[in-house]
Formats: C-alpha cells, sequence, structure tokens
C-alpha cells in the first residue's frame, strides 16, 4: 500500500556496544574502543575514535595487534546480556513517545517510528531533540534521529545526521528546504540506500546512477524492469511515496537459531552434547515468549572452515511426534541427532540448532490420540524450569552436565564487562 502523507523516524544508538559499555566505565570515554565478536575473533563495534584511526567492521583482532599497542586501543568481549537490557530500557522510552502501534524494534539499537499523527502537534524535530536527550540524560545513551516521509527516506536521513555534525544529531528530510535537500543527497554514494547491496550498487554505476540523487531521479518502472519490484519500492520511498509501513512483530518466526563457536577445539560427543543442550534451552525459551511450538528440529557440527586438512559439517533434521514447546522432548531429538552425525577424530569448532516447522500455539489442534494429562505434566515441569531461571539466573536448572564453566567448549570472552544490569554480584558498587 502506497502513501504520500506519512511521516517515519529512525532513532539509532550511535557505536551502540561501546557506548553501552561506556555508562558503566566513563574512563572509556574519549579513548579508542573496539568489541569484539564471539570467541573474541573479529571487531563488531568500533568507537568513533576507533574509526578514525582506520579499524574496520569486522577485521580479525589478530590483524590489528600493532595498532591497538600503538595507539593503546581498549579492547573489550561482547558483553550481550548488557546490550540486551540496555537496548529494552531504550526502546521502552522511545515507545512514550507513540502509541504502541507507531513504533517497530528494527533491530539491537535501530528503531523505527511513525510520526505521522505528531506532525500537527509538534514540531517534529524538536521532538526528536527531546527524544536525544532523555535517551542521554535517563539512559547515557547517545543517539542519532532521521525524519522522513518513507522509512527508506528516514534511514538516508539518519545516515546524514551522523555525518553532517551542524545537524546536531536530527536530521528531518520531510521539512527540507528541496534545495538543500539535493544538494545534501547529491553528496551520499547510492551504496548507502537501505537495501541496496553491493551487486545491485554495481549495476547502478553502470548505469549511470552514483548517488542517491541519481538514484531519486530515475523513473521507477525502468528500475523495475532493470531490478526487480522491491528496488521500485526503494526509488519510490525515496521520492516520499511511503510503500512500506511498519512490520507487526506479533508475526511467528519461520525459525530460530541458536549456535555458538568453541572457545577451543572440541574432540568428543559429550562435550558436544553439554553445549548443544544449552542452545537448545536458548532457543526453545526464545520460541515460548513468542507463543510457539515446533515440529522439527535441525542440528549440526562443524570442524574449522579456515583448516583446509579436515573438512566435517553435517545437519540433520529430526522430526518429533507434533508440534511441541516441550524442552525435554526437543532436547531428546537434539541427542538424536548428534547421534547419528558425530564421527570421531575431528576437531569440532562450532555447533548449533535450528528450530523447524514453527507455528502459533493457539491455533494449533493437537492429535486426536494426545495424552493431554501427561502434556499438562510437562508444561508445568516446563514453567517451573523457567520461573527458576527467572528468579535465580538463567542455566541454574538444565538438563544434564551443560553449565559446566571449567569446560573447554565455552567462548573465549576473557576482556568480559560485569553484566551490571542482570546479576546482582555485579551490580556497580559506589563508595
Amino acid at each position: 500500500m502506497q502513501s504520500e502523507n506519512e511521516i517515519f523516524a529512525l532513532v539509532d544508538v550511535n557505536n551502540c556496544y561501546v557506548s553501552c559499555e561506556r555508562v558503566f566505565n566513563p574512563a572509556l570515554n574519549d579513548r579508542p574502543t573496539i568489541v569484539l565478536s564471539n570467541n573474541d575473533g573479529c571487531a563488531v563495534a568500533r568507537s568513533q575514535e576507533a574509526k578514525d584511526l582506520g579499524i574496520k567492521m569486522g577485521v580479525p583482532v589478530f590483524q590489528i595487534k600493532e595498532l591497538i599497542k600503538q595507539h593503546n586501543i581498549q579492547v573489550l568481549s561482547s558483553n550481550f546480556s548488557l546490550y540486551g537490557e540496555m537496548s529494552k530500557r531504550f526502546m521502552e522510552l522511545l515507545g512514550d513517545y507513540v502509541a504502541p502501534g507507531d513504533q517497530e524494534v528494527y533491530s539491537i539499537d535501530e528503531c523505527f517510528l511513525k510520526l505521522t499523527a505528531y506532525e500537527h502537534l509538534f514540531d517534529l524535530t524538536v521532538y526528536a531533540q527531546d527524544m536525544r536527550a532523555k535517551a542521554w540524560r535517563w539512559l547515557g545513551l547517545p543517539c542519532c534521529i532521521g525524519i522522513g516521509r518513507s522509512k527508506t527516506e528516514a534511514k538516508i536521513a539518519n545516515h546524514l545526521a551522523k555525518k553532517n555534525k551542524f545537524f546536531n544529531g536530527v536530521c528531518n528530510l520531510a521539512h527540507m528546504d528541496p534545495c538543500s535537500t539535493e544538494t545534501l543527497l547529491a553528496q551520499v554514494d547510492v551504496s548507502e540506500v537501505w537495501g541496496v547491496g553491493r551487486q545491485n550498487c554495481k549495476k547502478l554505476n553502470t548505469m549511470g546512477v552514483q548517488s542517491v540523487l541519481d538514484l531519486i531521479n530515475a523513473n521507477p518502472k525502468e528500475i523495475k524492469k532493470q531490478f526487480s519490484i522491491v528496488m521500485e519500492k526503494t526509488v519510490l520511498e525515496l521520492q516520499g511515496l511511503s510503500c512500506i509501513d511498519l512490520s507487526d512483530d506479533t508475526v511467528a518466526k519461520k525459525q530460530i537459531i541458536s549456535s555458538r563457536s568453541y572457545g577451543n577445539p572440541v574432540y568428543e560427543m559429550d562435550d558436544i552434547k553439554a553445549s548443544v543442550r544449552l542452545y537448545v534451552a536458548r532457543a526453545v525459551k526464545r520460541m515460548r515468549e513468542d507463543g510457539s511450538i515446533c515440529k522439527m528440529i535441525g542440528v549440526y557440527i562443524q570442524t574449522s572452515r579456515f583448516d583446509k586438512t579436515e573438512r566435517y559439517s553435517p545437519y540433520i533434521v529430526v522430526q518429533m511426534h507434533e508440534h511441541t514447546d516441550d524442552l525435554l522432548l526437543i532436547t531428546k531429538a537434539a541427542m538424536k541427532g548428534i547421534d547419528q552425525i558425530f564421527k570421531k577424530g575431528f576437531k569440532y569448532k562450532k555447533a548449533g540448532i535450528v528450530l523447524l516447522e514453527i507455528t502459533d500455539q493457539s491455533k494449533f489442534v493437537p492429535d486426536l490420540f494426545t495424552d493431554y494429562s501427561h502434556k499438562q505434566e510437562r508444561e508445568r515441569l516446563s514453567d517451573a524450569i523457567e520461573a527458576i531461571s527467572e528468579r535465580f539466573g538463567k542455566n541454574l536448572v538444565t538438563l544434564g552436565i551443560a553449565n559446566n564453566k571449567e569446560a573447554t567448549w565455552h567462548m573465549n570472552q576473557n576482556l568480559r564487562s560485569p553484566s551490571y544490569l542482570t546479576k546482582w554480584s555485579d551490580l556497580p558498587r559506589v563508595g
């Protein structure tokens, strides 16, 4: 559905992971800082100071060891429990500015807000500045806001707000003078447009489309012929016609993946099973929170993709009798899968599971011969396990030996900051 009278904002936390760390460790302020991926492998977040030193997104940390030493760059392991909790508070704060149906949490650090109903009540630039000020005052998180007549235009506006300090963190393309807008967009490479991938960018360049302004001036019908209806919508969105509305978060996921790379090579089946039990528990928790159930589970194990001397990456799907969210049954199916694909003699570096054939529990009709009394007992057991985890911490109750902190398969996170918001023992102490 297309609309000419919509207004969207994209709110984005600046350098999210680093900003979260700085809230609780002010000594990191104004210092080049990077946050590493699982197992401390690659840089997944960089402060502006680190970006200015030329550190690229995703660069392996071993490649920049000399740079780290030379500039005293602060290096941290990822602390996703902290970032997730800060993100939750950030999104709740933004939710106070709009009605419940006018917010779309796009990622851990990005959020779309539909401001159409507020355009005649507030100066939207001032309204957005108030959001920024409150996020900084209440949470200590810096953010930029882009405002546009479509989600794609709001994305570009956010990019401009980040790159141009004179906007003071808020770029409102919806109400900007057209000549100023054209001047700015003529300087932005077309690769910055939301949804324009590397291959599409190359093709656009050969067609003479170099900047965002070039793409705006393109004929949408011609773009559709050369690319797809998706690219046509992108052009229309940049021209101010809203084609992409806020997403409905109530739609159930089609699959849920839970996996991790091992901190050290794993050789024994028992160690792989221990890790997979934890991955299943995490995935089932997410599925139950969505009110969903699954019929199948995919299980895989992998050797290192960088080791050319041995390659073994099997994947198997195990089907259950009927759709379920029973942690015990799903774990049992995963263990069955490991039994079938594990081979001795390999150095395994990763394992994971995929919950498949997911459907809404409220719409599911059980089998005619289902034992309802047994089903209700298992439901109470699952609820009890979740309640214990919520009250006393995750992984306190596990199926089998799955939480041995000395196990070699746990991720390397030697530089991880405390879980300031999710563990009582890690609460900051003053005085």
